[in-house]
């Protein structure tokens, strides 16, 4: 009752702000003007981030549905209708704008991306009969923590929760010590990794297996993995260096690194796509690391040898990379904890890094054995959506 007057109270002065200040994306958070259509399924996520780790699962629905995509930040929003999807910024937890939305959209499933809890979207969807999921839920310790201190709010948003597959085990663990009901359990998905786990890797390519990457790296790292290389390269004509910077503004500096080394190298910015043998390929340009990924057998994380917490092993295990990681890896630690216990990444220090390249490229099935258990761990961290996907399109059908 409180947070209904609360609401009611908040709705009229923020309208009362939208008129005068003429603010576009207030109006549209109010619901202010006709929606342009309705959708069976309204998915809601935070913003780009959200979505795009959601993708493999929107796109999915989308074939078989009407959707109404809903974010809270503008840049999110242009990113749905870049898909070719309708979107528009999330009405605000408030009792006209939501009345206006699902009177307008009238959907029969509301899917949330990864974690947002509203008490009045919660109830005005059941009492509308408007199926509720989420997808990629999370819920950390301190947030489960904090929405203990209130079960009468979390416990009905999560008893009316129909379907509900988790990040991980701790957060699927939090949410059911919060009042979710065990019937809507589904299998937990890793979001992030669902577009990853879906690339098909190119293991065949012709001498994959001769030719290093070191990926997103930062200053501090190039010269003592030049140096690594160098050492590797001594009798091993044919050996190749991919070096892509974090930040390719550093192309030159990282060049004169190069040729202070006498290694043959050209540059991705001036045309070159192929290191020269025994030498390195400076990929000093943006938004081709696919590429990269893909061209590599072996590949060293930037940002874990010098201490910036290492870059996700992810999108190289995608493409079968054998990993090598240096001793800062604090952003990735449960990642890497489960592809070295598979076998699949070798911790590694600038000063062995010349040793561990050798002996790869001298073992090329230590190499491709490598890559392959990381792209199994990470299939199966990501999880199969196609038992999601069809219970989602279950809640989505028409009742009688």
């Amino acid at each position: 009752m409180i947070y209904d007057a609360t609401t009611r109270i908040a709705e009229a002065a923020l309208r009362m702000r939208a008129r005068v200040g003429r603010s576009a994306a207030l109006r549209e958070r109010l619901v202010a003007d006709p929606l342009p259509g309705r959708g069976d399924i309204w998915v809601h996520a935070a913003s780009v981030g959200e979505l795009t780790s959601a993708r493999v699962i929107i796109e999915a629905l989308a074939r078989d549905h009407a959707l109404q995509i809903t974010t809270n930040s503008e840049t999110g929003r242009a990113l749905a209708q870049s898909w070719g999807l309708p979107a528009r910024l999330a009405p605000l937890d408030l009792p006209g704008a939501l009345a206006r939305f699902l009177d307008a959209a009238r959907p029969r499933l509301a899917v949330t991306v990864e974690g947002e809890f509203w008490p009045l979207r919660s109830r005005l969807l059941a009492e509308r009969g408007i199926a509720q999921a989420m997808i990629g839920a999370r819920m950390s310790e301190r947030s489960a923590g904090t929405w203990g201190r209130f079960p009468r709010v979390i416990g009905p948003m999560l008893g009316r929760v129909d379907a509900m597959s988790a990040q991980d085990q701790g957060s699927e663990a939090r949410l059911l010590s919060l009042g979710l009901p065990a019937r809507a359990l589904l299998p937990r998905l890793d979001l992030k990794l669902l577009a990853p786990a879906a690339t098909a890797p190119v293991t065949d390519a012709p001498g994959r297996g001769r030719v290093v990457l070191a990926a997103s790296t930062h200053e501090g790292e190039d010269g003592p993995i030049l140096d690594g290389f160098a050492r590797a390269a001594t009798g091993r004509p044919d050996l190749q260096l991919i070096l892509a910077p974090r930040h390719p503004a550093r192309a030159d500096q990282i060049a004169a690194l190069i040729a202070a080394r006498a290694l043959p190298f050209a540059r991705r910015s001036a045309g070159a796509d192929v290191a020269p043998g025994g030498g390195v390929l400076l990929a000093d340009t943006l938004g081709e690391m696919p590429r990269w990924y893909a061209r590599a057998g072996i590949c060293i994380i930037g940002g874990s040898l010098t201490d910036h917490g290492g870059h996700t092993p992810w999108e190289p295990a995608a493409q079968a990379c054998a990993l090598l990681r240096g001793p800062h890896f604090g952003n990735f630690i449960e990642a890497f904890d489960a592809l070295e216990a598979q076998g699949a990444a070798l911790p590694v220090e600038a000063s062995d890094l010349g040793a561990v390249l050798a002996r790869l490229a001298d073992h090329p099935d230590q190499a491709r054995d490598m890559g392959r258990a990381a792209r199994d761990v990470l299939v199966a961290r990501a999880g199969d959506p196609g038992a999601l996907i069809a219970r989602l399109a279950d809640l989505a059908r028409p009742r009688c």
